[in-house]
Parts: C-alpha cells; sequence; structure tokens
C-alpha cells in the first residue's frame, strides 16, 4: 500500500466507495478472487504490470489506473504542472514551488514528492512529480505545462528495455497544452539548457541543478509568471534533502548525502559538481544498469569508492577494468567509518550510490537518514 496506495484507498473510502486493499505484507497480492465485484483497480507505483492481480483486471476489462490518474479525476482535472524525466525531478518540483510562492500563486507540490496526489489538497496550480511507474496507467490525465528534464536508461530492471522507459516517460506529452523539453533533444516544445541565461543564479549546486532552474524557468514562464519572481525564487531556495545535501564539515572534510542518486547518471551528476578529491561511496540493490562506462569517466578526482550492498561485485569489476580505487564496506556505517578515517582536509565524503536502496533500506530517504545520522555521530 505505502504512501501513494493509502492516500487511493482513504480518497476513495472518504467518497463512500468500497475498497478492497491488496498488498504482499497483507498476503493477498495474488488473490484473484479480491477482483469479484470490483469495477477498478488503482496500482501502486512500485506493482508491475505484470502482476496477478493486474493481468487478470485487464483480461476481464476492469480499468487499471495509476495513483495519479485516480487523484487527478478527484480533484476535479486540476491545472496540473508535470515534471518528469530521470533525474532532478524533485529538485525541479519543490523549486517550482519556491517560485509559485514567491509569484503569490496557491500551488501545491505533490505525485512522486511529498503529498501523493490523491491527498492533496485543491488549488490553483498542481506541481506534479511523474514518475515512469506513474505515467504508465495515465488515461485522462491533462497537463497546462508539460516538462521533460532529461531521459537516461533506468529502472531496466522494471521496463526492461530503453525503449519502454521511454515511451513511458513520453506519455506526459498526452493530452499536454504546453511542452518543455532539453535542447537538442529533438522532441517539440519550448526548450531549455544548462547554459540557457536565467533570472538569477540559483542558490543550489552543480551544473546539473542549473539545467533545473532552466526547466524550471522555462516552465513558470510558460504559466505566465514573471521574471522578478522566478528570480526570487532561484536566489531563495536551498535544495532538497538527499540531493547534495551537505551534512556537516569536520576537520575540513565536506560530508555530502546524495542518497537520491539512484542510478549512474545522477551519481554522474553528483560527482561533477565537487572540484575536489572525492571518497565516493557507491552502491545498493541493482537495476539493471551497466556500471562500466560510469565507472571510466569518474577520473582521478575519486581518490577511493567504499562499495557497499548487493551491487558490489559489479561495481568492483567495472572500477577495476577502470584503475578507480576501492575497498569493499559492505555495509554503509563501516563504508563512513573507513572514508572518514581515510580522508584529508579539502576532501569530500560523497555518498553518491548510483543504486536504488532496496537490498538494505526501506527507501532512499532511510539510506540518507541513516548517512547522516553516521556522519552526525563522528567524533
Amino acid at each position: 500500500m505505502a504512501r501513494s496506495g493509502t492516500a487511493a484507498a482513504e480518497a476513495l473510502e472518504q467518497r463512500g466507495v468500497q475498497v478492497v486493499r491488496a498488498d504482499r505484507k497483507l498476503g493477498n497480492d495474488d488473490d484473484l478472487t479480491l477482483l469479484g465485484g470490483v469495477g477498478l483497480l488503482v496500482k501502486s507505483p512500485g506493482v508491475p504490470g505484470e502482476n496477478p492481480l493486474v493481468v487478470t483486471a485487464r483480461a476481464h476489462a476492469i480499468p487499471v489506473w495509476s495513483e495519479v490518474e485516480l487523484g487527478y479525476r478527484l480533484l476535479g482535472e486540476p491545472a496540473l504542472l508535470g515534471v518528469t524525466g530521470t533525474n532532478g525531478k524533485t529538485t525541479t518540483c519543490e523549486l517550482l514551488g519556491a517560485i509559485f510562492r514567491a509569484a503569490g500563486r496557491d500551488v501545491v507540490v505533490a505525485g512522486n514528492v511529498g503529498s501523493p496526489l490523491a491527498a492533496a489538497r485543491p488549488a490553483d496550480w498542481i506541481v506534479c512529480e511523474l514518475s515512469s511507474f506513474q505515467l504508465e496507467d495515465v488515461h485522462e490525465l491533462r497537463c497546462r505545462v508539460a516538462v521533460l528534464l532529461n531521459l537516461e536508461p533506468d529502472h531496466l530492471d522494471r521496463h526492461a528495455t530503453f525503449e519502454a522507459y521511454r515511451d513511458a516517460k513520453l506519455r506526459i506529452f498526452e493530452r499536454a497544452d504546453a511542452a518543455v523539453v532539453p535542447r537538442g533533444l529533438g522532441l517539440p516544445g519550448i526548450e531549455f539548457a544548462a547554459d540557457d541565461p536565467l533570472p538569477a543564479e540559483p542558490r543550489i549546486p552543480g551544473a546539473h541543478n542549473r539545467e533545473n532552474a532552466a526547466a524550471a524557468t522555462a516552465a513558470a514562464r510558460a504559466t505566465g509568471i514573471d521574471d522578478a519572481a522566478i528570480a526570487e525564487g532561484l536566489r531563495a531556495f536551498p535544495g532538497v534533502e538527499h540531493r547534495l545535501e551537505l551534512v556537516r564539515e569536520l576537520r575540513g572534510v565536506r560530508y555530502v548525502n546524495d542518497s537520491k542518486a539512484t542510478n549512474t547518471a545522477a551519481a554522474r551528476r553528483g560527482v561533477a559538481a565537487y572540484g575536489a578529491p572525492l571518497r565516493l561511496i557507491l552502491g545498493g540493490s541493482l537495476k539493471g544498469e551497466d556500471f562500466g562506462p560510469f565507472a571510466l569517466e569518474l577520473g582521478p578526482l575519486v581518490r577511493r569508492a567504499y562499495l557497499i550492498g548487493e551491487a558490489t561485485d559489479e561495481l568492483a569489476r567495472a572500477l577495476a577494468a577502470a584503475a578507480v580505487p576501492y575497498e569493499g564496506s559492505g555495509d554503509l556505517a563501516t563504508a563512513v567509518r573507513a572514508a572518514s578515517a581515510a580522508a584529508e582536509p579539502g576532501e569530500v565524503v560523497l555518498l553518491s550510490p548510483a543504486c536504488a536502496s532496496y537490498d538494505q533500506f526501506e527507501n532512499f530517504e532511510r539510506r540518507g537518514e541513516e548517512f547522516r545520522c553516521l556522519v552526525q555521530n563522528l567524533s
């Protein structure tokens, strides 16, 4: 059930709809008798289309909606600014929220960040983070402005091919009134790039965050917000948790939590954000990515990588082939201790795992919180 499933169930029950909950933890996620008398199946993002309940529902012409489709309809087809992409979605959505508030607009940030759409309050504008999983099962959801930030291989364990992943992402443009797209991708719409002139320089670090700011600027302008409010939002927005979050500086060493870097593209951006020697913590659960190209790009600034979790062996092979020093740490606590003991003043200990977290943590947030706690406890 998790956040979106619970929000969908509660929103329906509040409207007098009878709801049957199906969940692995309830032990009934493959009980096909649950579909008797059911007129709609609402699928949480983490549930694959191959789930027996989903397959059977489709075979019996029972509609299958994602939770965002349900939330959109329950809100009465609100003014939606949708944001998707492989990386940067949460940062861009929260930045847009700051810009809208600076402009005096009534706005809610929801979807794959913060509140599920089914639990969101009505507002003049809803900025909605949309994942490929959520976009798989939309039917009437329409964005006034639809934003694609970037498109790189991810979630191949679920989508199987990059083409299937891409097609799910591009569904954000179905029925959209306006599209905001990366320059050079060959898609129709308002283009943006990291080197665009901006009304103000963003407070958050990294070239990738300047690209996020350029996308947010283009999207805000498309809704009629002026550059003065955009500049105020860009200057004020401090960033979000688990994305290049500076936890502390101790004895000249900076400790940075980038737990949201759950794929190599995101970790690549994290590494590139610092022109300082790095102690890089990598690893977690596998998503079907090839670590070889990522390892070859790490370069001499990565003094040593500390490997954790299920991906350790695959990462070790890739790093060895690229002549990047590494050691197996097993878990996050061991990695933090080892990196801290070796780090010298001026270096950065960076958790930018390039992997999902589900082997050792409930989600990337819990991984980031554990890193933060471990770092704060360093003497």
